[in-house]
């Protein structure tokens, strides 16, 4: 394989990567920290080591912060530790790739809102079918839980938040942005777990998963998505992203045997479709610091 060949696919196997590693840690935090600590303890422990390893590779403290930044990233940080425990919380009583999928509503709209384009309005009925499918909106066998739609619905709104809050940061340093709104994220988040889990968060057990779980559902993923935003336009970042949440379900299947209708496979594939076109036809906005979620 030529060069110029292998150096097309790195973006691609960035994004790839990404997208399972977030999968990869995300099953293994429910798999393994829901029964020990609780979905808040969870969040807790992967947003807190995620902080922790970020600020330790990026060392922001060398950049200097105006006031007006600072305030803008306790915003950023602040949607983007609601929109993990939310997001967490949905995990308990839906399955992981109906979350994302529900989720993705957030920057779906927000990509949506910011264009003009006739085509938009395809890709808002894709979007809006793909949710009617999933909500329990009538009396269906194996509906949904309406309280796990609604975090993961909350989940979105937070993820519309963070996306709005990170473009006023967007000048800033990638790896400055992110290490410090996770840790204002982690401020938010840590003393909820605690206060559900207790003593329970630091047994060894716990903090062993929890800094896997950091490292591979934040830190890896992170790193590469940076590699390919420095290789790929932001509509096409955003087309190769809206793989999220069909490898969501496909890893949830594979780790957690959660099994999906066809309905509702049906439904994940109408979201991934929006978010790719909405992706595809967006004007380009000026990009934001990227941060795994889930």
């Amino acid at each position: 394989m030529s060069n110029a060949r292998l150096s097309s696919l790195v973006p691609l196997l960035a994004i790839f990567g990404s997208v399972t590693c977030l999968g990869v840690g995300t099953s293994w935090a429910k798999h393994v920290l829901f029964p020990l600590v609780g979905a808040e303890g969870t969040t807790a422990v992967r947003v807190g080591f995620s902080a922790l390893l970020l600020c330790l590779l990026w060392r922001p403290w060398r950049w200097r912060l105006a006031a007006a930044d600072a305030r803008a990233l306790v915003a950023y940080g602040a949607a983007l530790g609601a929109m993990n425990l939310t997001f967490y919380l949905a995990l308990r009583t839906i399955p992981f790739g109906v979350a994302v999928a529900i989720e993705f509503a957030g920057p779906l709209t927000v990509a949506l809102l910011a264009s003009r384009q006739p085509l938009d309005f395809a890709w808002v009925v894709l979007a809006v079918a793909g949710l009617g499918l999933l909500l329990p909106l009538g009396q269906v066998v194996g509906a949904l839980d309406p309280l796990g739609v609604l975090y993961a619905l909350a989940a979105a709104v937070f993820w519309a938040m963070y996306i709005l809050f990170g473009k006023r940061v967007g000048h800033l340093h990638a790896g400055h942005s992110v290490a410090l709104g996770l840790t204002v994220a982690a401020l938010v988040v840590v003393p909820v777990g605690m206060m559900q889990a207790g003593a329970a968060l630091c047994s060894p057990l716990v903090l062993g998963v929890g800094l896997g779980v950091a490292a591979i559902s934040s830190a890896l993923p992170i790193s590469l998505e940076m590699v390919a935003l420095k290789r790929l336009p932001p509509q096409a970042f955003g087309i190769m992203i809206s793989m999220e949440p069909a490898v969501a379900a496909l890893l949830a299947l594979m780790l957690l045997d959660e099994q999906l209708s066809a309905l509702q496979w049906l439904a994940i594939g109408l979201i991934v479709t929006a978010s790719a076109g909405s992706a595809l036809t967006a004007q380009r906005p000026q990009p934001a610091a990227a941060v795994a979620v889930g």
